[in-house]
């Protein structure tokens, strides 16, 4: 469990593609243990080899082909994030790392000394768990939703989150890890055990 409050921005060693399927990912973070997780780009993923603060990483063709990871090249900087313990404050809202689609940057607009992103959703069913006010981790970052539309919805990013992640440096036509509130499925799945959906 993570809380959407990036830790660090990392950089992209290398992407490989394994023999048997799937990519192996090598990052420039911070010392890790083998075995530990690491939300990256807010996917959740497995040390699999670390070499002080060289990580290296197996993914799997679901991550591949549901998150922004596979769009990666050499030198990208990738929001990190080590999980929750039980000490830890929780200043964002509950992230499980479990992508569930991601959303093409469509608009970038500044105003003031803050920027306000509209992001177009890959898959539009996930608009269902969208709301105004609601919460919603992009590219691993916990947000405050603006405004909602037909297939996509907005973000203001405050200075200190536009200068401390990756939002910096993307781009119109980008690709963006979107994973929805939690809450908003546990609620939607009570109703419809309730029969009220």
């Amino acid at each position: 469990m993570f809380t959407g409050l990036v830790e660090a921005v990392g950089r992209v060693i290398a992407l490989e593609p394994l023999p048997a399927g799937g990519a192996q990912l090598t990052l420039e973070a911070f010392p890790m243990a083998v075995g530990e997780s690491l939300a990256v780009n807010g996917a959740c993923l497995t040390v699999r080899h670390a070499e002080g603060s060289c990580l290296h990483f197996d993914l799997v063709a679901e991550t591949l082909q549901r998150t922004n990871l596979g769009e990666l090249k050499p030198g990208d900087p990738v929001n990190l994030e080590r999980p929750l313990t039980p000490q830890s404050r929780i200043g964002g809202h509950f992230v499980q790392g479990h992508v569930d689609t991601t959303a093409r940057l469509i608009e970038i607009q500044r105003h003031g000394n803050g920027h306000e992103l509209r992001l177009q959703l890959q898959e539009p069913f996930f608009m269902r768990y969208i709301a105004p006010k609601g919460s919603i981790a992009v590219d691993g970052i916990s947000l405050t939703v603006v405004q909602v539309g037909e297939g996509w919805f907005t973000v203001w990013i405050v200075p200190h989150t536009w200068q401390k992640t990756n939002l910096s440096s993307r781009q119109v036509g980008d690709q963006l890890n979107i994973e929805t509130d939690i809450l908003a499925r546990y609620v939607e799945r009570l109703l419809q055990a309730q029969g009220r959906l």
